[in-house]
């Protein structure tokens, strides 16, 4: 007899790939006929932006470019102009490693970048990409919650409440951002963008209604030319609202958004005789994973003690727990130029792909990260001082947890000029998301065989024997055809952590067709 199951069924997504890749990029660039020639390239700095991202049968196809701007020192003039290259690359995957998969995440970033002069018209610049590519495959979900049995015919089962987070929902939309960035009034007007850096960053993502409303900042670093022909810089944050349309979503359920930049114009307001206005249009795309928690009991075992009984029992991977956490690293890097400097133009620092690994049971996490400061010496030539390191951050959260994490500095770095050099301080934000998987039974058919009774004619109604170190009260009363309830009740006990492990414990056994009777632990 096949006995019918209640189960619940959702729709739901799982990680299907994360995979790391790295690759170069270089191109050769002539310097355009209204530019002056090349003496000294000073410093090089990118920006990645994201065209596109496929995937067709698991192969993964991310295209984009890195937005180069390269200072330099013009030949036979004074002061630092700038020159921009593009490198176009294409990110590719095999077609195994995302199998199965149906939507794409890509965090590209590049860990190293250099610049050097061929000719005084012509330079090579050069590129090392980090990719971190995460694969989403649905993965419908049904979960047997109890069986449906006749009062002749009873069971035990074994049922253990388990909380559960399925990813039920990824979203992704494109949009565009436009603002205008005011620079102080303490701070001179501007002629001419060297430089510009934008960091996206995510501070909520929360359903409400029929919308999920996903707020932020964008933090734009610049570096300009002043009417006196000098170098200056200013940082400052824009904050961003964005507004996704949602169906069936709860408004407690857990969110995140990764926000991926796909293009910039940002430029000087014509209009504007001062230079105080800057025009900033930035083209984005956010990819929002929307979470469900629930709480089931899971049917994971059973049988009977009159009848042989039949049933598949799988394991699911699942979710067990999700959290944001963000963690926070001072540092401080002292930069050696080998002679006091004049004065900062620019401090900046640039955070890389974060790693996760496992040191003495606890998730670690690593950022490489570029601190790169633009100085002038007594001489009154600009010059720049760069300085690759790595940030470590121990979390508390212990083994077993799957963490991503993205690094940025939240706050503007601080410089101060000391005789041999320039010491920078500055904090990293790590933003982490850990889930906590777990490989857990659950039964998913079971069949009852009713014309064969068990035959225990021939058994004793009673067995001495102790618990193991490895069982459960469970294990022990399946074995010998019992129930827990009868094993407590015949050693004058009310709880199964009451059962005593050194010492011997009497066991009823179940008879014939009567059985015990069924009862769910």
């Amino acid at each position: 007899m096949e006995l019918e199951l209640r189960q619940v069924s959702a729709d739901t997504y799982e990680t299907g790939g994360d995979i790391t890749l790295t690759q170069d990029e270089s191109a050769e660039t002539i310097v355009p006929d209204y530019c002056p020639d090349m003496a000294r390239v000073i410093s090089t700095e990118g920006t990645v932006f994201v065209h596109s991202q496929e995937l067709r049968e698991g192969r993964a196809e991310i295209t984009g470019s890195v937005q180069v701007n390269i200072l330099y020192t013009p030949d036979g003039e004074s002061g630092v102009r700038a020159l921009e290259v593009s490198l176009p690359f294409t990110v590719e995957s095999d077609n195994r490693a995302l199998s199965d998969c149906e939507e794409v995440a890509a965090e590209i970033s590049p860990e190293l970048l250099e610049a050097r002069m061929l000719n005084p018209r012509k330079i090579l610049t050069r590129c090392r990409l980090t990719s971190r590519l995460t694969g989403y495959r649905r993965a419908p979900l049904s979960l047997t919650t109890d069986v449906v049995t006749e009062e002749a015919y009873p069971l035990e089962k074994r049922r253990e409440r388990r909380k559960l987070v399925l990813l039920t929902a990824l979203l992704r939309r494109e949009f565009q951002f436009s603002d205008t960035l005011i620079l102080p009034s303490g701070r001179p007007g501007a002629v001419e963008l060297l430089s510009v850096s934008v960091t996206p960053e995510v501070t909520d993502a929360r359903v409400i209604g029929n919308k999920l409303i996903c707020k932020g900042a964008f933090t734009l670093a610049l570096l300009y030319l002043t009417e006196e022909n000098v170098c200056a810089s200013q940082t400052a944050e824009l904050p961003f609202s964005q507004i996704m349309d949602v169906e069936d979503i709860p408004e407690d359920s857990p969110v995140s958004v990764r926000v991926t930049l796909n293009g910039a114009d940002i430029q000087l307001d014509g209009g504007d005789p001062e230079g105080r206005e800057i025009g900033v249009t930035l083209y984005l795309e956010a990819l929002a994973a929307v979470r469900r928690e629930m709480e089931l009991e899971l049917l994971q075992d059973l049988y009977s003690t009159a009848w042989e009984t039949r049933y598949d029992a799988v394991p699911l991977t699942v979710v067990e727990s999700w959290e944001r956490q963000t963690c926070r690293q001072s540092a401080r890097e002292l930069l050696e130029t080998g002679m006091s400097p004049d004065e900062i133009l620019s401090l900046r620092v640039v955070c890389g792909t974060v790693a996760a690994a496992s040191e003495s049971g606890r998730v670690v996490l690593r950022a490489p990260v570029s601190v790169r400061v633009l100085y002038r010496d007594e001489g009154g030539v600009t010059l720049v001082a760069e300085r690759r390191t790595e940030i470590r951050c121990e979390t508390d959260l212990p083994d077993g947890y799957q963490v991503t994490a993205q690094a940025v500095v939240s706050e503007e770095p601080r410089g101060s000029i000391g005789e041999r050099g320039i010491e920078v301080r500055f904090a990293v934000d790590f933003h982490l998301e850990a889930v906590r998987v777990s490989r857990i039974l659950c039964v998913t058919d079971v069949e009852l065989d009713t014309e064969s009774p068990k035959d225990t004619a021939d058994a004793p109604s009673l067995v001495l024997r102790r618990i193991g170190p490895e069982e459960s009260a469970w294990d022990v009363a399946k074995a010998c055809g019992s129930t827990v309830a009868a094993i407590l009740d015949a050693n004058c006990l009310e709880d199964e952590a009451e059962l005593p492990r050194d010492a011997m414990i009497l066991i009823p056994r179940g008879r014939g067709g009567q059985g015990l009777k069924g009862k769910t632990v």
